[in-house]
């Protein structure tokens, strides 16, 4: 089902978000592959460091959410509930082709998975 870590996003303040934009693009020494108002995205090396503007989260703990690969979210999606986890929200198509999803493990943890098809397996 899974086909490895993919995705870290770093929630950060929704008036930051193009100034952290340009910090990670110097930093990474790369331009992003997806740059809109509502995510940007880098490309490194075939994992994915996404920038998510959201006042809520931004600046506390928790800001971080890791998202494991998968090549069929709505199957995985069955199945992690299949398998115990809670529904933390529905399946996202969030633009280009990329669905994420999360739920909540028995164990009171997120577990998050994405399909990005801009990414091989």
């Amino acid at each position: 089902m899974l086909i490895g870590l993919r995705t870290c996003q770093y929630h950060v303040k929704t008036s930051e978000l193009r100034a952290a934009r340009d910090w990670y693009a110097r930093t990474l020494g790369i331009e992003p592959y997806f740059d809109q108002p509502f995510y940007v995205g880098f490309n490194v090396q075939g994992f994915e460091l996404g920038l998510v503007p959201d006042d809520h989260h931004a600046g506390k703990s928790g800001s971080v959410f890791t998202y494991w690969g998968v090549l069929k979210i709505e199957a995985s999606f069955a199945r992690l509930l299949e398998n115990g986890a809670k529904k933390d929200g529905e399946i996202q198509d969030v633009g280009g082709g990329i669905k994420k999803a999360s739920v909540i493990g028995p164990f009171g943890k997120r577990f998050s998975i994405i399909e990005n098809p801009h990414f091989g397996k």
